[in-house]
């Protein structure tokens, strides 16, 4: 809503004598009056500052100090209505809209914050007849039609809302927002015949323009019209032959039809079109990836490829249009380069950087790649909790715990319980982390939450068992976890291996070495600790030679215990 200009008001205030003309002596009426203008006025301005401000509360006071001095002044009711309209307080400020627009009928704005109350107010009919008034009564005000028509649409209103648009498009001529909205009457009065011929009204209005061909192609489309449709697109496609738009239609059209040679013949003419974004082709390319897998398919998929390629061989959305159909292909390798070809060009592509993370995650795979792209993803999308949480494992699998942990709290803060899964694996690893760094208890207190969300969870049961018997304490709880993952896990070593250091720990020294027996037999290749371990229990039940013989193949590798050689020196083990 626009203000009365200042000037204006200051007119209505200030009436006195004018410098350099003859002055009268005022009576007592008129210094009366001039005393009551000059406080209105004074009210009045300091209102309007108080709103340019913001101030609503000091904005109304002053305001309706000036109301006390000029009652009948409409200015000063359409303030008071506007503040109060601002304010939230749509009921208390109708009264002021409709004070002012009495007092000032011709005034637009006045008339025009009342129907925008009766609005708010829900209600939209006699918002509506304000409008009649105003479109009706001159020429001027056609702009509001179709906000007119909306209301009576919403209305159910549709022959009034009709009446409205036909004059707004005498006033201004054929437009596609009325276009638009006369044709959503008529697909809501069931009337197919006349929305279809709003919209080649529309066509020929603009003749050339595809937008306006496909708007009506959907109509057609969705009203199972699809031979109409197709005509209609062959029919704009002749008298204007270079609209690659209407050929990708005519691609879909046809294909739906079950006509595949003749779909297949207009999307080649579409991509090869240099009108036509690269944009738009690379996600024609991608939509043929959604159909049924078949020999033609594969040679179109061929045909547009090489040609795509050839037409832009630096183009992300291309490059990611192909590792698409890579990716579909189970080639995964081959898909991942392309993305990452694609990341290079554009990098603010969360989809794609997330794909290319997560698919990295191979065990034993180059962290230093993976974390090369979990930092371009933080610097595109530095509020993602996902994008911290995969930096967070990245670092955690680097032993750069520190850094991990930082990540990991900041991933768990953003997502704030939105991701239980995200929660419950940043959790885990973040217990992890905080366990290499000796902070056993904070450690400890994160692997309770991540069961807390998932009970089941195999890697932290196991984790937290192994670290409970490393530790010595809670062993029961221990046992209790480690059995559980080998009940679902027989013949997994690392969870074979939990268990019996578990039970060693617990002096139950001839189950711990079934189990590991059992993990040696699986393990082609037996860790370094799954030897040590197998050692320490032989030594427990009274195998000091078996024991040491075990204690020096653990050596050969690098992931026996520090005291490994001592051990072997002294062929015991020191408690």
């Amino acid at each position: 809503m626009r203000a009365t200009p200042i000037f204006l008001l200051l007119c209505l205030f200030f009436r006195g004598p004018i410098a350099g003309f003859p002055q009268h002596s005022l009576s007592k009426k008129e210094l009366k009056a001039q005393e009551l203008a000059a406080n209105t006025s004074r009210f009045f301005i300091e209102g309007e500052k108080a709103l340019v401000l913001g101030d609503l509360e000091k904005a109304y006071r002053y305001l309706e100090k000036a109301s006390e001095f000029s009652p009948e002044e409409p200015a000063i009711s359409y303030k008071l209505a506007e503040v109060l309209l601002k304010n939230s307080q749509a009921e208390k400020a109708l009264p002021y809209a409709l004070k002012a627009a009495a007092g000032d009928p011709d005034n637009l704005f006045y008339v025009l914050m009342v129907a925008e109350l009766y609005s708010n107010l829900k209600q939209p009919l006699q918002a509506a007849a304000l409008l009649e008034k105003l479109t009706t009564a001159s020429t001027k005000n056609q702009q509001y039609n179709l906000e007119l028509a909306s209301i009576y649409l919403n209305a159910n209103e549709f022959d009034k809302a009709l009446v409205a648009l036909d004059r707004a498009e005498d006033f201004y001529g054929v437009r596609e927002a009325f276009t638009a909205q006369k044709q959503r009457i008529y697909l809501r009065k069931d009337q197919l015949g006349k929305a279809i011929e709003e919209g080649e009204k529309l066509i020929i209005s603009f003749p050339g323009n595809p937008n306006y061909v496909l708007l009506l192609v959907e109509i057609l489309y969705n009203n199972a019209k699809l031979d109409q449709a197709i005509q209609l697109v062959n029919t704009e496609i002749t008298k204007y032959p270079n609209q690659p738009e209407l050929q990708l239609a005519a691609h879909t059209l046809y294909q739906h039809k079950g006509q595949i040679s003749e779909a297949n013949s207009f999307l080649l003419e579409a991509i090869a079109s240099p009108d036509l974004a690269p944009s738009s082709k690379a996600a024609a390319f991608q939509g043929l990836l959604q159909e049924m897998k078949t020999e033609e398919r594969e040679k179109l998929l061929d045909k547009l490829e090489l040609l795509l390629k050839e037409v832009y061989p630096e183009d992300a959305a291309i490059f990611e249009a192909i590792g698409n159909r890579r990716k579909a292909e189970n080639k995964l390798e081959e898909a991942l380069a392309m993305y990452k070809k694609s990341i290079a060009i554009q990098p603010k592509n969360e989809k794609l950087l997330e794909e290319v993370i997560v698919n990295s995650f191979d065990e034993g795979g180059n962290y230093e790649e993976v974390a090369r792209y979990t930092s371009v993803a933080l610097e595109e999308y530095p509020e993602s909790a996902e994008f911290w949480f995969y930096e967070g494992v990245i670092l955690s699998a680097q032993k750069k715990d520190s850094s991990a942990i930082q990540a990991l709290e900041t991933a768990l803060t953003l997502n704030t319980e939105k991701n239980p899964q995200l929660a419950q694996v940043a959790y885990s690893t973040l217990g992890n982390s905080l366990y290499q760094l000796g902070d056993q208890a904070a450690a400890f207190i994160n692997f309770d939450k991540a069961l807390a969300l998932n009970p089941t969870d195999e890697q932290v049961l196991n984790n937290y068992a192994y670290f409970l018997a490393l530790g010595k304490q809670e062993l029961e709880k221990a046992l209790d976890m480690a059995q559980r993952v080998v009940r679902k896990n027989p013949k997994n070593a690392t969870y074979l291996d939990t268990l019996a250091w578990v039970l060693y720990q617990l002096k139950r020294y001839s189950e711990a070495a079934l189990y590991l027996e059992e993990a040696i037999k699986i393990e082609k290749e037996p860790s370094g600790v799954l030897m040590e371990h197998f050692g320490d229990v032989l030594f427990r039940l009274g195998k000091a030679e078996e024991a040491v013989g075990w204690w020096k193949k653990a050596k050969e590798s690098p992931e026996g215990s520090d005291s490994l050689a001592q051990k072997i020196k002294d062929q015991q083990i020191h408690d």
